[in-house]
């Protein structure tokens, strides 16, 4: 397993299939902390592992679904099909 310089100046790893294998937890390891894996094949680029990175939460705000949510007066009236039910 070597170490080059990419594009981004984020470390790659290029490791061969067959180490890859034998060291797949310290690779995703490498990939969730932003660095990029390729993983080689007679020397041949195969594969690229990178993070997938968290997805940010949308910001809440009180209030944004005013209007849009209604109730309707007789809400809490008893049903007519459970009047039995009720005596």
């Amino acid at each position: 397993m070597w170490k080059i310089d990419s594009k981004e100046a984020q470390i790659m790893y290029q490791v061969d299939v067959v180490e890859a294998k034998e060291k797949l937890l310290e690779l995703i390891e490498a990939a969730m902390r932003g660095e990029e894996v390729a993983i080689t094949q007679d020397n041949q680029p195969v594969v690229k592992l990178v993070g997938i990175p968290k997805q940010a939460k949308p910001n809440r705000q009180a209030g944004s679904a005013k209007g849009m949510v209604w109730m309707s007066d007789d809400f809490d009236e008893p049903l007519e099909e459970f009047k039995e039910y009720m005596e």
